[in-house]
Parts: structure tokens; sequence; C-alpha cells
């Protein structure tokens, strides 16, 4: 008798582990920070630790206003080399063309730093291509920045300074200066970068901003290009501004702009040393100082969102 052949039991499989979705690498890029000052505005880069390559044409795709983020160009948060100043300010405009310096730009850089307490005190240094400049939080809330003030620097007035064609040691003060078929009544000055500062006697226009701006920026009397400011002194004593921002065209407004009418208004006869200018994205509180002969601008910076760049 055959006995039945024992069969080892089957083991049971073992249910199978779900397979987890694989997570999405996280994109690379560049982080920023969208501000303004007064609607003059840029993307802006903390590059103390890793500087982003080809930054003018970074500025260019960054600061498309159809392809890009928009902005009137973008500003690295750098460190300083320089002995007792720990930040360095670089900028770009949004043709790419690089800039010494930026008053709206150098208020948001100001706000950047102190709220994030990567800058603990209200006054400090900042390097700029314009030397280095003073900023103090006149109002804050929370170690929040409301207002700021910029110590501008000093105008300069020969021709050799801003630069201008002509005698390097003369100035051009209350100037004729001559634009195809029109003539302007015009003051040069550098406050870091060239101005040339045109007095109206009625509000500028579209006309004329949009077609003399662009044509003295590139004349050929100022070799490295210049802004153009055209204002008009308002009845109760405020000076209206509209700026054609050397490599980025109409802004809505201009710190160093803002600082060269302010002395150009003095020497002009048409204002003191403190006036207010309104610009198009909003006031500024402007001051030429008597005693260390430097221009100061106090107003608002703004925080408008931050995002990662992976154009």
């Amino acid at each position: 008798m055959k006995t039945a052949s024992k069969r080892k039991p089957k083991r049971a499989k073992a249910a199978r582990k779900p397979v987890k979705a694989a997570r999405p690498k996280a994109s690379k890029g560049i982080p920023f920070v969208k501000m303004e000052g007064i609607g003059n505005d840029y993307a802006y880069i903390d590059a103390r630790k890793t500087v982003p390559d080809s930054l003018p044409e970074l500025a260019r795709r960054m600061s498309d206003r159809h392809f890009g983020i928009g902005s009137d160009g973008i500003i690295l948060i750098r460190k300083s080399s320089l002995k007792g100043v720990k930040h360095r300010m670089q900028m770009f405009n949004a043709d790419g063309s690089e800039s010494e310096m930026c008053g709206n730009g150098l208020r948001c850089v100001a706000k950047f730093l102190y709220d994030r307490k990567l800058e603990k005190a209200e006054t400090f240094p900042i390097e700029t291509g314009n030397g280095v400049l003073t900023v103090t939080i006149t109002e804050h809330d929370r170690h929040v920045a409301k207002k700021i003030r910029v110590n501008m620097g000093q105008p300069k007035f020969l021709r050799g300074e801003i630069p201008m064609t002509g005698d390097a040691l003369s100035k051009c003060v209350i100037e004729p200066f001559k634009v195809g078929l029109r003539e302007f009544i015009v003051t040069a000055l550098s406050m870091g970068n060239p101005h040339c500062v045109i007095f109206l006697d009625k509000p500028p226009a579209d006309d004329l901003v949009l077609v003399y701006g662009p044509q003295i920026e590139k004349h050929a009397a100022f070799p490295r290009r210049t802004n153009v400011e055209f204002v008009y002194k308002q009845p109760d004593g405020t000076l209206l501004q509209r700026t054609w921002e050397r490599g980025a065209g109409e802004t809505l407004a201009c710190g160093t702009g803002a600082s060269a009418v302010c002395v150009a208004a003095n020497l002009n006869g048409l204002a003191g040393r403190k006036v207010k200018i309104k610009l198009l994205g909003g006031e500024l509180e402007m001051e030429w100082n008597e005693k260390d002969n430097c221009v100061y601008k106090t107003g608002p910076a703004r925080q408008v969102y931050s995002g990662v760049w992976t154009g």
C-alpha cells in the first residue's frame, strides 16, 4: 500500500509593498525677491555666497516685462571687501548694461538686509558703484523697514566727471543744448551716474519725454549715455519729475535722478536746499545739505513677492 506523499505547504506570497511615487526633483534656479521703491522695481538676488553667471544676459531675460519677471533691472546683494563695510550693491539695467547706482534700489537693498536681520543696526554703510553710501532706517515696525533715508553722496559738476564732451574742467549749468531742431536749457551733473536736467514751463507730456528722452540719452555729448529728467515746478513748490532712465527707458521713479533734480533746482533758483519731488510712482523728500554737500533722499521701499527664476 502506497503512502500519500507529503507535500510541502505552499508559502503564502508576500504582499507587495506599494510603490511610492517618485518625488519630483526640486527645480534648480535663482531665488529672487521683487521689490519696488515708489515704482522703481528690480529683482533682488542674494549673491553673498554664489554669484550667477552671465549677469548682463540674466538682467535682460529677467527684466523682460512680457517673457520675464518684469523689472527695471536686477540688483545683486554681495559682500563688500572694504574695511568696515559688510554689504555691496551691484546693479544691471533692463538692457543688460551695468550701472553705478540707483537710489530707490539702494533703499530696497537696505530693507532686504534689515528685514532679514542680516543687518541689525538702523544706520549702516553699503558699497555701491558710486562709493560707500550710508542708509538709515527712519521708520520700522517690528524690524520691518517702512521708510529709509539714503545719503546719495556729493554731486559732481565738471564735464570730465559726468562725463560730458567739451572742456573737462568746465561745467554745464543753465546751458543751451540742441537736439535735432529743438533747443533746451539744461543742467548736467553726476550723482555717481550722469544726469541731464531740463526745467519746463508746463508739466512734461508724452510727446516730449518719449521722443526727446531717448535722443538725449544717446546724444554724442554724453559718451556713456545719460539719464534725462523733465521737470515742472507746481504752484505749491513741489517739483513734478518724469525720467527717461539710461538703459531702461521711462521709469516710474529714479532716486539719483531726484537727487540731480534737487541740486539743479537749487542752482536754477527754483527751490531751496529742501524740496519735495513728485514722480510717477510717488513722492520723495530731498535735501542738498549745506554742511557736507551731500544729497539726502527719504522714501519708502516695499517687497512685492519672492520666487525662483528658472528661465
